[in-house]
C-alpha cells in the first residue's frame, strides 16, 4: 500500500499518532492532549503528551487548526497510519458474497453491480473501470457491404455486445466477396480473444500471405484494420452525492470541481490506470494523486483480472478523513470478487 517513504518516527510517537488519527476519523474533530492521553491509556503527564505532539506536528504529521488547540492528521500522517499502523478489520457483509449470483455474465451489470457495492458498503463514491475489450472474446465477425469502398465491421462479442467498426477499402468488393471471408475469419478465429484474434490475423498476414488467395489477404487486412479500433476506456461511478454528507468537502466551489471530475472522467481514469500497473491496493491520498479536485481526498483502488491478467480498476473516493481499515479490504475483495463474477 506504500506510495512513499517518509519519515522515521520512535515507537511511542507511532503509538500516539495511530490513536489521534483513529480518534479523528471516528469524531471528525481536532484531537487535544488531554483526549489523546485519555485514549491512549498511558500513564503520561501532560507535557510529555505535548512534546510528543509537537515532535510529529514539527516531523509533519499532524497539524494545528487556526481554530482549534486540538491537532488533525495531514496526509504525510495518514500515510504513516495506512502503511505502518493500521490494524485492517474483516468485512462480514462480503462473507460468502457472489457478484454474479443473478448468472448474468454481462460484463456492464457487473461492473455497475461491483461499483454500487463498493458506494453502499463504504457510503463514498465507488468507482469501477470498464474492461478493457482486449479480454473480450470474439463470437462472430460479419462484413457488410456499405458501397464501393466502404465495408461495415460487425463484431460480436460472447457477451452479446455488438462492436462496429466503418472500414475505407481500396477497391469494391461484392456481397458474395465479403461474404465469403466472414466465412473463413470465423471458421478460423471465431471464439478468440480480441487481442489474440489480432495477433493470429497479424501472423498469418505475415506468415501465410504468398500462399492465400488475393481477397482473403485483403480480407484480413480489413478485419485488421477493424481490430484496431481506439478503444475508450470508461469508468462508471456510483454514490457521488453521498460525498455531499462530509463537512470538509461540502464546500461550493470544493465539491463542484470534484463533480466536475467525475463528469470528465479524464484524471479519474488515469489515476486508476496507475493502479493497474501495481500489485495489491493502492492509495492515493490527499495531494499524492497530483490533481488538484482531489487534494482533500483519498482515492483507494485496486485491480481486477480476468484469467490471470489485470483487465481493469476499481476503487473508492471519499475525504482523507475515511475508516481505511474498513475501506481498504472492502476494495481488496471487491476486486477479487469482480475478478471471480468475470470468468464464472
Amino acid at each position: 500500500m506504500s506510495n512513499s517513504a517518509g519519515p522515521r518516527i520512535n515507537e511511542r510517537s507511532q503509538y500516539f499518532l495511530k490513536v489521534l488519527i483513529e480518534r479523528y476519523i471516528r469524531e471528525g474533530q481536532p484531537v487535544g492532549s488531554r483526549t489523546l492521553a485519555k485514549d491512549a491509556g498511558m500513564d503520561l503527564s501532560p507535557a510529555t503528551i505535548r512534546n510528543v505532539m509537537s515532535d510529529l506536528e514539527e516531523q509533519g504529521f499532524i497539524t494545528s487548526p487556526h481554530t482549534s488547540a486540538g491537532r488533525v492528521p495531514t496526509a504525510s500522517g495518514y500515510r504513516m497510519f495506512v502503511d505502518s499502523l493500521i490494524s485492517l478489520q474483516p468485512v462480514e457483509e462480503l462473507a460468502g458474497f457472489d457478484l454474479n449470483q443473478d448468472q448474468d455474465h454481462d460484463p456492464k451489470h457487473l461492473v455497475k453491480s461491483a461499483s454500487s457495492m463498493l458506494s453502499s458498503l463504504t457510503h463514498m463514491a465507488g468507482l469501477v473501470m470498464v474492461p478493457q475489450r482486449d479480454q473480450v472474446i470474439i463470437r462472430e465477425l460479419q462484413f457488410v457491404h456499405l458501397s464501393d469502398m466502404r465495408v461495415l465491421a460487425v463484431l460480436v462479442t460472447s457477451q452479446g455486445d455488438v462492436l462496429n467498426r466503418i472500414v475505407d477499402t481500396v477497391q469494391p468488393y461484392s456481397r458474395a466477396e465479403l461474404e465469403r471471408a466472414s466465412n473463413y475469419i470465423n471458421q478460423h478465429y471465431a471464439g478468440m480473444k480480441l487481442e489474440a484474434m489480432k495477433s493470429s490475423i497479424v501472423r498469418e498476414m505475415a506468415t501465410h500471405k504468398q500462399d492465400m488467395d488475393k481477397l482473403m489477404a485483403e480480407m484480413l487486412s480489413i478485419a485488421d484494420q477493424a481490430l484496431q479500433g481506439d478503444e475508450v476506456q470508461d469508468v462508471v461511478v456510483t454514490g457521488q452525492t453521498n460525498l455531499l454528507d462530509f463537512d470538509e468537502l461540502a464546500h461550493m466551489d470544493r465539491i463542484r470541481k470534484l463533480f466536475d471530475a467525475f463528469s470528465e472522467k479524464q484524471e479519474i481514469l488515469h489515476l486508476l490506470d496507475r493502479s493497474t500497473q501495481a500489485e495489491g491496493v493502492q492509495l492515493f491520498i490527499g495531494e499524492e494523486s497530483g490533481y488538484d479536485p482531489l487534494k482533500k481526498c483519498s482515492l483507494v483502488s485496486a485491480p481486477y483480472e480476468m484469467d490471470g491478467k489485470v483487465v481493469g480498476v476499481l476503487g473508492v473516493i471519499g475525504p482523507t478523513r475515511m475508516a481505511y481499515d474498513r475501506v481498504i479490504p472492502i476494495v481488496d475483495i471487491t476486486a477479487r470478487l469482480l475478478g471471480a463474477a468475470l470468468k464464472s
